[in-house]
Parts: structure tokens; C-alpha cells; sequence
């Protein structure tokens, strides 16, 4: 499908706001552009809309970066809508779309999406080889009839609000970082499949053991607190992520044991939510001793104090 017909399916019934972005994680930045967007609509009497991409323009443009992703399409699309967004426009970021320049890139949006206020990042830039930054956005919406508006970043603390913050915790472990930059907790999301059985039979504690889409960000190796999601229950859970050293070389898994639960999983969806890491992965010199360990972990998951987690800028 090209650009063109991706564009004109939308068909919007009015003048539309937009902002453009991948969005991965819709995090309190993003949040915060897109309800910047949202309140303009609404000040003109607009719809609301967000482009976003079904992948990366990175994984086209510079495909040897390593760029795991925060949240999957569907969950993206998902967080977007529940900030009360008219339309939300996925595109495919191709070598068709790459060779646009700003120009040509923004009257199609004036064409197919009635295009009537833009509203983008102080970074933001588009067209061929980001020629397109907010001088000759701005430039171009005089001519062709949109107005243009930057938004600040996001700051929690000292740090400005990225994806790419949020990766380099989730790569360190430090889930208080995450959840902080996040606004939420992380999740996970997947189908559970089936795992050695090592858990139940040998270790006495059952473990399901869930199938993440390739490419997705994991944290660091390590066994934490989380909240697996059950259907329409929430139950208290350890999840350890790693090779299992103790056992030998293997692939790496994501394994949790549920607290207080009695069912079967296999093939059903599943999500697990980061509460606090416990440790970093360890080798155990004996199965006594990595039993001893689970014991202690399924203690503190039962004793923490776990607050709900409100983020500040959704109020």
C-alpha cells in the first residue's frame, strides 16, 4: 500500500490537529505533546489526530542500531486512544516514505488529512534526511495554511523524558527509573508456552513461561516483584529473566511464579507488570541453596507495600 492510499483511506470529516511520531511507550512526553495537539483541536474546533509508524524509521534507515521496543503496535495504538484521540494514523515507514521531502510530505497531509495546525517537538524533524526541522515546518505552514506549534520536553527530576532513557534503565534494572520516565509500570505482554517444567517438578515452585515478540525490550537479567494480569485478576508474582545459569547454558526466558494461583496458562494471553527488582542473576552453587533463594524472593513479593502508581500528567 502506498503512502497516498494509507493517507486518503483515513477520510476525516473536518480540519484536523495532528503530531507525528513513533511514540514508542507513550510516555509522559509523549503524553504531553499529543494532549498539547488534543487542546488546540479542540480550541479550533478540530479532530484530533496522531501519525504514527507501524515500525521504527530507524530499523529502515539505520538497520545495524540495536532499538528494542517499549510497547508493541496494538499497545501503542491502545495508550493513544485512551487520551481521547479522534484518529489514530499508522503509517509504513518505507524507502517510498524516506524519500519525501518536507515539502511534498506535508501537502499530502494538507490534501488527504485537511491538515489546519501541527503541533511537534523542539527536535522533531521530518522529510528526506530530516531536512524538515521547526524553522521550515513553520516556513511551510504559512504557505500551505497550517500553523505550527513547539512543545517543551518533559523533565521527572534532572532527566528529560525519552524512549531512550527509558531503554538504558530498563537495560540497567532500575525499575524505580523506569516507572518514574514510564509514568506507569512496565509490562510485558505475550502468549505462555511451554518451558522445561523444571519449576514445579524440581524447584516445587510452577512457572509459566511467556513468549515476548522478537525485538521487544526485556530488563536487565534478574528476578523481580511484578503483578501478573490473569484474565480480569491481578496476582502477586516473582519473575526471573535470564539464562538460568544454575541449570547450564540456555536460552534466554522469562519465567513467573504466581502466588496463590491454580490454573492452567498454555496458549493463553498473559501480562506482567514491574513492581522492584530483587537481584541480578545468579549462579547457585546447589538446588538447596537456589530454593532457599525463590523462598526469600516469594516472601518480600508477598510482604511489599505495592502503591498504585499515578502519573501526574494524566490528571
Amino acid at each position: 500500500m502506498s503512502l497516498v492510499d494509507e493517507l486518503s483511506a483515513v477520510k476525516p470529516s473536518k480540519e484536523m490537529a495532528l503530531t507525528i511520531g513513533v511514540f514508542d511507550g507513550v510516555h509522559p512526553g509523549h503524553q504531553h505533546l499529543i494532549r498539547s495537539m488534543k487542546e488546540k483541536a479542540d480550541e479550533k474546533g478540530l479532530l484530533s489526530g496522531v501519525i504514527t509508524f507501524g515500525w521504527h524509521p530507524k530499523a529502515l534507515l539505520a538497520p545495524q542500531t540495536e532499538l528494542p521496543y517499549l510497547t508493541s503496535l496494538e499497545e501503542r495504538i491502545e495508550l493513544i486512544k485512551d487520551l481521547g484521540i479522534d484518529h489514530v494514523i499508522v503509517l509504513s515507514f518505507t524507502e517510498e516514505l524516506a524519500q519525501y521531502s518536507a515539502h511534498d510530505f506535508l501537502s499530502l497531509l494538507t490534501e488527504h488529512l485537511k491538515l489546519k495546525a501541527l503541533v511537534i517537538g523542539p527536535d522533531f524533524a521530518l522529510g528526506k534526511g530530516r531536512e524538515g526541522d521547526a524553522g521550515l515546518i513553520k516556513s511551510l505552514g504559512d504557505e500551505m495554511g497550517f500553523s505550527v506549534d513547539v512543545v517543551s520536553p518533559i523533565q521527572v527530576g534532572n532527566q528529560v523524558v525519552s524512549s531512550t532513557a527509558i531503554r538504558r534503565s530498563l537495560k540497567e534494572g532500575i525499575v524505580r527509573n523506569i516507572t518514574a520516565l514510564l509514568g506507569r509500570r512496565f509490562m510485558l505482554h505475550g502468549t505462555v508456552v511451554h518451558g522445561d517444567h523444571r519449576g514445579g517438578k524440581l524447584l516445587g515452585f510452577p512457572t509459566t513461561n511467556l513468549s515476548v515478540l522478537k525485538n521487544h525490550a526485556l530488563p536487565a537479567d534478574g528476578s523481580y516483584i511484578t503483578l501478573a494480569h490473569v484474565g480480569d485478576k491481578v496476582y502477586r508474582a516473582v519473575t526471573n529473566i535470564g539464562l538460568r545459569p544454575t541449570f547450564g547454558p540456555g536460552e534466554r526466558t522469562v519465567e513467573t511464579h504466581i502466588l496463590d494461583f491454580d490454573g492452567e496458562l498454555y496458549d493463553q494471553k498473559f501480562s506482567i507488570e514491574f513492581v522492584k527488582r530483587l537481584r541480578g542473576e545468579v549462579k547457585f552453587d546447589s538446588l538447596e541453596q537456589l530454593i532457599e533463594q525463590i523462598n526469600s524472593d516469594v516472601a518480600m513479593a508477598r510482604e511489599l507495600d505495592i502503591p498504585e502508581v499515578i502519573n501526574p500528567l494524566s490528571a
